[in-house]
């Protein structure tokens, strides 16, 4: 799946990703695409729980490796979330 920007988290606890994928998803433009990669076994919970109450669309999630990856669209109607 494409995207427009990535963010590493891996070897980052809750709530370590959501705040780092927020604060990069703030800086980019709507309807933009980040890849978020953790490690986290809360990120299954705590990444769509985000991007619900941010009103981001979780395009895809996938595991493998021992890692997840997730693609998040910044939601167009939000422009500082």
């Amino acid at each position: 799946m494409e995207f427009d920007e990535e963010l590493d988290a891996l070897g980052l606890l809750c709530p370590l990703p959501v705040l780092k994928a927020a604060k990069r998803l703030r800086a980019m433009a709507p309807g933009a695409t980040l890849r978020l990669v953790v490690d986290d076994p809360a990120a299954a919970v705590d990444v769509p729980h985000f991007c619900r109450e941010q009103g981001h669309e979780l395009l895809n999630s996938e595991e493998q490796g021992g890692h997840q990856t997730y693609t998040i669209r910044k939601s167009a109607s939000r422009g500082s979330s």
